[in-house]
């Protein structure tokens, strides 16, 4: 019999793992059952399959529905949503073609150009060639994705091209209606301006010398110019323009590689693809003449076939473009995968249900529950404090190896509790010895009181001075609760720190403090001022033979950024050296190419960053006459989280 179990148990879990867990449980099931003719199974027989009537086909039928109407309503709402998505885009779309279909307006607006356009380049031909290379480069420039213009005047026939800001030369176009384009416009009164496909770019009348490389596809805007109110033809005017700027706007509309977006004019030529190659093509694909019969009455179609499978989004544009669609396909993959998700979910947690409900039947028909109430009730002890077991053995299965391994349990926890009493003693005689070991700060602060008091009474007024200035910079120095003061309180440390060098110094050093009201009670760092100003006498004064003098100045730009700058007049650093030092404060090197004149600056520079997220800067200007200055520029305002950690 336990064999028969070991066995079911093992059967179960490899099941368990693979991908038919109910189909493989419910065979070794019954392979169990009816072998085991000895045992009296009737009951437990009954009550097994009950359960598992009674728990799978509720869970599968709520599965099914669940699943069912989940894909109803993700793809109502989704259809929904990407259709709101694409008119906003189609909206968008219109208005920047419409913007440059209409760029030849701007020529009717300028005067001398338009009396070019009407009297030829003939008559005045060196002033009315400025005139026209004048226009063509303003608008060339109204637009960064332009990257062709060709203009024609019709009286002389001439035309001239700007290829990439570079304006050819004067030259005739007497063939000018066998551009399709330009024949149609001429053709059609009511015609102002007709959008060519996309097409590699090619010259107009062979005047522009564009490199192969440089023919990328372009979309053409032939616009014809009259000489307005009358119908009289003066010119035409092209502007082909790169797809950039559709891609960036057909770009929010999709997401790549997961879903497929297309424009197509009238004839179903791609204006713009997801898949690049298929721009410029004619779409001859069938779902798309499904799109355009259903176009008028549903926003949305279901298509199915080896290239693809799933929902089609689509709308047709309004005028001036109304011959336009927007189709956008989401395959059933990417729309359904939220719903199959959910589903795969929900039918791993009824298998898992399923299978601990049989395990935990077979369990109580083989009457372990014995044995577990005696481990049940020895863990209540465990949970009062009592780490005793009080039985033997609970049998050789595995309840009874639970029953041993619960037993060494309890002993590995006395055992580690004696162990974590003895070691946290120990913890604690080590912090008493290691506070016994340390001065008492308040004792030194009092102690350099009472000398400061001693020596003020003997009317030593300098020497109570500098203990004053030295009380001050240990007490602000040891302070560890704070990371973050305000400006005046590192003004007032810097200054502190000052005095004791001036008294060093004697009159051969002075210093200048210029920091307005505005920038004292800003916040900032700890110790970010005095590092740099110590690095002054460390470096500059060391070998200084006149008066040195340091001067520190602050300011807010544009109410936004803090200015800090320390200059001083001591011996500066040389080109070679300035760039080593910038070098290793910015790019950092290895330890054994650091200078020690960098290692201040920098961890004031890596401080920076990391309490103002990358937004600091510091700047170091030095010549061997002139000194050495710090300007470091950091936010106004620190970021929450930084500022109340």
């Amino acid at each position: 019999m336990d064999k028969s179990i070991y066995a079911l148990g093992m059967d179960i879990d490899s099941c368990y793992n693979g991908e038919n867990s109910l189909i493989g449980g419910r065979l070794v099931l019954f392979f169990y059952i009816t072998n085991q003719d000895d045992m009296q199974w009737g009951i437990r027989k009954k009550l097994i399959i009950f359960l598992i009537l009674v728990t799978v086909l509720p869970f599968g039928s709520s599965i099914a529905i669940t699943y069912y109407q989940t894909t109803k309503s993700l793809n109502n709402r989704f259809v929904s949503t990407n259709h709101d998505l694409i008119v906003k885009g189609e909206d968008e779309l219109t208005v920047y073609l419409e913007d440059v279909a209409q760029m030849s307006s701007v020529l009717y607006r300028y005067t001398p150009f338009m009396n070019v356009m009407r009297d030829g380049l003939s008559q005045n031909l060196n002033t009315n060639q400025e005139e026209v290379r004048r226009a063509l480069a303003y608008l060339f420039n109204t637009r960064p994705e332009i990257e062709q213009m060709h203009i024609y005047i019709d009286k002389g026939k001439d035309s001239y091209t700007n290829y990439h800001s570079r304006i050819s030369g004067r030259a005739k176009y007497e063939s000018i209606f066998s551009h399709p384009y330009y024949a149609r416009l001429n053709r059609y009164n009511s015609l102002f301006s007709v959008i060519e496909p996309p097409h590699e770019m090619y010259s107009y009348n062979n005047i522009s010398v564009i490199p192969n490389s440089e023919k990328k596809n372009v979309l053409s805007f032939h616009n014809v110019l009259r000489d307005v109110p009358s119908d009289k033809l003066l010119g035409f005017l092209s502007i082909d323009i790169n797809l950039s700027k559709i891609g960036a706007i057909a770009g929010r509309l999709y997401t790549k590689d997961m879903e497929d977006l297309y424009i197509m004019d009238e004839k179903g030529v791609i204006i713009y693809s997801s898949n690049e190659s298929m721009i410029g093509k004619e779409n001859k694909e069938k779902w798309f003449g499904k799109v355009k019969k259903e176009s008028a009455s549903s926003k949305s179609t279901e298509w199915k076939d080896k290239q693809f499978s799933g929902v089609i989004v689509h709308d047709k544009f309004s005028a001036p473009y109304k011959n336009w669609y927007i189709v956008k396909r989401i395959p059933y993959d990417v729309l359904y995968q939220g719903a199959r998700e959910t589903a795969l979910i929900n039918i791993l947690i009824g298998i898992v249900t399923l299978i601990f409900v049989l395990i935990a039947t077979m369990f109580v028909s083989f009457k372990i529950t014995a044995p577990i109430k005696v481990l049940i009730d020895n863990m209540k002890k465990v949970e009062k404090g009592e780490f005793e077991a009080d039985f033997d053995s609970l049998g050789n299965d595995e309840i009874g190896m639970l029953g041993r391994h619960f037993k060494v349990m309890i002993a590995k926890i006395n055992d580690l509790i004696e162990r974590e009493y003895k070691l946290d003693i120990e913890n604690k005689e080590s912090q008493l010895r290691v506070l016994r070991s340390q001065i008492n700060p308040h004792f030194l602060y009092n102690a350099l009181q009472s000398i400061g008091t001693l020596a003020l009474k003997s009317k030593a007024v300098p020497v109570y001075s500098l203990l004053t200035s030295l009380s001050k910079i240990m007490r602000y120095s040891m302070n560890m609760k704070e990371d973050i003061v305000p400006f005046i309180s590192e003004l007032m440390h810097v200054k502190s720190y000052l005095l004791l060098q001036k008294q060093r110094f004697d009159e051969q050093f002075e210093f200048e403090l210029n920091v307005p009201k505005e920038v004292q009670e800003i916040l900032i760092p700890k110790m970010i001022l005095q590092p740099i100003v110590e690095n002054c006498f460390k470096h500059g004064f060391d070998q200084q033979v006149g008066k040195a003098f340091i001067h520190i100045e602050a300011s807010v730009q544009d109410d936004a950024l803090v200015c800090l700058t320390v200059k001083d007049n001591g011996i500066g650093a040389n080109e070679e050296q300035l760039k080593s030092i910038r070098q290793e404060l910015y790019h950092g090197v290895s330890k054994e190419e650091k200078h020690r004149e960098t290692i201040g600056l920098k961890n004031i520079y890596d401080r920076l960053q990391i309490y103002y997220a990358n937004q600091a800067h510091m700047t170091i200007n030095s010549n061997e006459e002139t000194g050495f200055s710090v300007t470091v520029q950091f936010p106004k305002v620190m970021q929450k989280e930084v500022e109340h950690s």
